[in-house]
């Protein structure tokens, strides 16, 4: 099979890179579950990276195809993927658990 590793691959659509495909997963849980589609900044603090290099991946996803934004409208990232096509999200590495229960 000629697939390059590191690549994945869905059955159905473009191609993407692992990192990609986590970016993918994140804004399409980000979006079922608060209802729209996450800011920059929310993709910032989930993968703990600078404000540029986020404007950068959303670039490429959309030059690759495999998002789609309205230019001027905030919270406007639609992922074109289908969900079946999308990895697992991996959890934020440095995600704080908070708890209300008090240590003993």
């Amino acid at each position: 099979m000629n697939q390059m590793p590191g690549v994945c691959l869905p059955s159905s659509g473009p191609s993407f890179t692992p990192k990609q495909g986590q970016y993918l997963a994140f804004i399409h849980a980000y979006t079922l579950v608060l209802g729209r589609p996450p800011a920059e900044a929310d993709m910032q603090r989930h993968f703990r990276v600078t404000p540029p290099s986020v404007h950068q991946m959303v670039l490429a996803l959309e030059r690759a195809g495999l998002i789609r934004r309205q230019p001027g409208v905030a919270r406007s990232i639609q992922v074109l993927v289908d969900p079946q096509g999308l990895p697992p999200l991996s959890p934020s590495i440095h995600q704080l658990v908070k708890s209300s229960v008090q240590r003993y």
